[in-house]
């Protein structure tokens, strides 16, 4: 089974003291103690990124590494990330990480792991990736649409409700034709995707909401998804 969890925002470097959306990428694995690989290719690798990453996780049962691309990493790339359950991505600059993915294959080997059962999840620049076309602010100041991986169909913009330029700017790029239809994300929501279907949607924040856009006529519509709050089930 092929598995992605998009999250808008979230997870260990946004809320350090919510961990349940890590939490639930992590019961997704089959393992009781999966190896779980973070890459933070678009942060530029920030040392700071890779050591909350450990710091979080190895509060949790599982075995947790990184692929830094920047500095030295394993020889066979495509070994080292097969024998992953997760491959959990950070966010920062998508463009970026995109353009470094492909110049080392690693936009092929992540896909041959996802057709292999290696779950792929990550927040932000490691949510949109996934898609088509994703909303990104990789050019400073600008919202702009990009080409993304295609493992999912249509576009995706996360911070929905984080950014107060991120629904007017999806709603912008809908009406101009420079982005086509696709799914928005508040902070704390994670879409998880099965066999590329959306299997459910979940949050580690009570009010927060996915939402389906699409854009006919020159008139946007969202429809809004309300998630399964994960919080009900520590109570």
């Amino acid at each position: 089974m092929r598995q992605i969890i998009a999250m808008g925002g979230g997870g260990f470097s946004m809320e350090p003291e919510n961990p349940l959306l890590d939490q639930y990428i992590l019961k997704q694995a089959k393992s009781t103690q999966p190896k779980v690989c973070f890459i933070p290719t678009a942060s530029g690798d920030s040392e700071g990124y890779i050591e909350r990453f450990y710091q979080a996780f190895q509060q949790h049962s599982c075995v947790p590494s990184h692929l830094a691309l920047f500095k030295k990493h394993p020889r066979n790339l495509e070994a080292y990330i097969l024998e992953q359950d997760i491959l959990y991505v950070g966010g920062g600059n998508t463009r970026n990480m995109l353009v470094l993915w492909r110049e080392w294959g690693l936009d092929q080997i992540i896909r041959n792991a996802w057709d292999n059962g290696v779950i792929l999840a990550g927040l932000s620049a490691g949510s949109i990736c996934w898609y088509e076309e994703g909303v990104t602010d990789s050019i400073p100041g600008e919202l702009t649409s990009l080409r993304c991986l295609g493992l999912l169909s249509g576009s995706s913009c996360p911070h929905y409700d984080g950014e107060s330029d991120r629904r007017p700017g999806y709603h912008q790029l809908l009406l101009e034709n420079k982005i086509g239809n696709g799914i928005a994300m508040d902070d704390g929501v994670a879409v998880h995707y099965r066999n590329d279907h959306i299997h459910q949607v979940v949050s580690s924040r009570q009010a927060a909401k996915a939402y389906l856009l699409t854009c006919t006529d020159q008139l946007v519509t969202e429809t809004a998804i309300d998630p399964i709050y994960l919080g009900n089930e520590q109570q």
